[in-house]
């Protein structure tokens, strides 16, 4: 890892991305060819578990082309098998609560 991805992880998210290329939400809409909808789902729900990263400035949301660039990255990466997605609260529920349907069966 570089002296620079050392530093980006010691600083917090917000100072990286502002020292990055600012785009607006639907610039990144206009240069990838989607629905500006689509990019405010990639940054508010996400893809396969990963966010893109934002940032607020005068009430205007805000990402930028590296950031969209590392979430092309690890969605790509967990897309063809490379890393495991990581598990939603959702799933998270849901295997707690087979786990618990399965030890009263078994009387524990």
């Amino acid at each position: 890892m570089s002296v620079l991805s050392w530093l980006f992880c010691l600083l917090p998210v917000g100072m990286v991305l502002m020292s990055e290329n600012r785009l607006t939400l639907t610039k990144l809409a206009q240069q990838q060819r989607v629905n500006v909808s689509t990019v405010w789902r990639w940054a508010q729900r996400g893809v396969k578990g990963q966010r893109l990263e934002t940032f607020c400035i005068g009430g205007r949301r805000f990402t930028t082309e590296e950031a969209f660039d590392r979430f092309v990255q690890r969605t790509t990466r967990i897309a063809n098998g490379e890393t495991q997605a990581p598990i939603t609260t959702r799933q998270q529920a849901k295997a707690e609560a087979e786990a618990i349907r399965y030890l009263d069966e078994m009387g524990v």
